[in-house]
């Protein structure tokens, strides 16, 4: 065989498009693990951006347009790993693997549209910063184990608009009830958790089986809440707080990847990955609004719920992608694969309304010198259709239908034996 083929010419060919296939996809997931290329001979180092513009719209049960949901959003990755030896290898890793960008637009519940001069819509923010240690020890000549700690940021904040209930009938009648004009900044801050992993590969027929879990991370938060419709006239004798700032746990879910590929001739490459997350464990719950949702539901409902949620998943996402790389010269390799989301359960919050999607998705690698190489990916994402329902009261919103999105990357890599 070649001595060409090897797993880095390969491999490093599809690079930006299996970045880019996970974006978008269930719960707030963004990106996968920066393990990828770790278990590769030789000082490696990248940086890589992906863009990502979603086109999802939906209609209330009303008939009310939700004219776009979700705003364009770009995610950064970089890394470098290096041999100690002929057995130990260590690497850093940043990514940004769990975000949100949502803003409503249009005449809808939504949005505040009374005063045509001063529009205030919906919007939800999620950051997510991890920066991973990891170091691979050789267990022969075909067998490593890996891992390392992982340090994580996080922050966000939400801001819900609609039209203000100008009589008591509205106000009953009202979708969002005493979330309209709830706003929440949860506050940043810094947790740790851990990845680790095992990798077999055989370098001569192009084959390598990896698996890869990453932990849970279990964040103690800070969440500064304001619900100012508890103290309107026909609230104001429950005598419910208006706004408060208070600790809770939000556990970020943990994940476990399994990625295989092995050549089908000296030029071309079979690939294939799969990913779960436990998505049904997760839930945002902020302090005042699940107090007093919980208080509201059994008094006014007459509904004794569990908790408030401002986002919850109901079941666990799975995800799968198949691909094939080819190598057209000793500069140049191209790529493409398709792939499959279930999501992370139906109905869905208002803040993420689809459920999973399939992909399909193309990219190039071009070898600059020896060393230094530009790789490009573009993909498309059919968006699965869904029904959204407020987490909180489990209110019905309307439905989320025929969306899709386009996810394009670039990467700059060196590479050395």
């Amino acid at each position: 065989m070649s001595k060409a083929f090897t797993l880095s010419n390969m491999t490093c060919a599809i690079t930006t498009v299996s970045i880019t296939s996970i974006a978008g996809a269930a719960g707030l997931d963004r990106t996968s693990q920066p393990s990828a290329q770790f278990s590769e001979n030789g000082t490696q180092a990248y940086i890589s951006a992906f863009h990502v513009t979603p086109k999802i719209s939906g209609v209330e049960e009303d008939g009310k347009i939700i004219d776009s949901v979700s705003k364009d959003y770009t995610v950064y990755s970089y890394g470098a790993k290096t041999d100690v030896n002929d057995t130990v290898s260590v690497g850093v890793y940043y990514e940004q693997p769990f975000g949100s960008d949502v803003y409503f637009e249009g005449e809808n519940t939504f949005v505040d549209y009374s005063d045509k001069n001063n529009i205030k819509s919906s919007e939800a923010i999620v950051r997510s910063d991890n920066f991973t240690g990891l170091v691979n020890v050789k267990l022969g000549d075909n067998f490593q184990v890996y891992g390392g700690p992982v340090l994580q940021k996080l922050e966000g904040s939400l801001q819900v608009h609609g039209n203000p209930p100008k009589t008591p009938k509205e106000a009953k009648e009202s979708k969002l009830g005493v979330l309209n004009s709830y706003e929440l900044d949860i506050i940043k801050n810094t947790e740790y958790g851990y990845m680790v992993g095992a990798a077999y590969s055989k370098p001569e027929i192009g084959l390598k089986a990896a698996i890869t879990y990453r932990s849970a991370i279990d964040h103690d938060m800070t969440y500064a809440e304001s619900m100012p419709l508890v103290k309107t006239p026909a609230l104001q004798p429950l005598n419910l707080k208006d706004s408060q700032t208070a600790k809770a746990g939000l556990e970020l879910p943990q994940s476990v990847n399994i990625d295989f590929q092995t050549g089908l001739n000296r030029t071309t490459l079979l690939t294939a990955r799969a990913r779960w997350v436990p998505w049904s464990k997760f839930a945002i719950v902020p302090p005042l609004l699940n107090e007093n949702g919980k208080f509201l539901s059994k008094v006014v409902k007459n509904k004794v719920i569990d908790q408030a949620p401002v986002l919850a998943y109901s079941d666990d996402s799975y995800q799968i992608e198949l691909g094939v790389a080819k190598r057209l010269s000793p500069q140049l390799a191209v790529s493409g694969n398709i792939g499959w989301d279930s999501g992370a359960g139906n109905p869905v919050s208002p803040l993420g309304p689809i459920e999973g999607y399939y992909s399909v998705g193309v990219g190039a690698k071009y070898n600059i010198t020896p060393n230094w190489a530009i790789s490009g990916g573009a993909k498309y994402l059919m968006l699965g259709d869904a029904e959204g329902q407020l987490s909180a009261s489990k209110t019905n919103v309307g439905k989320f239908e025929g969306n899709n999105a386009y996810v394009v990357g670039l990467k700059l890599s060196y590479q050395a034996k």
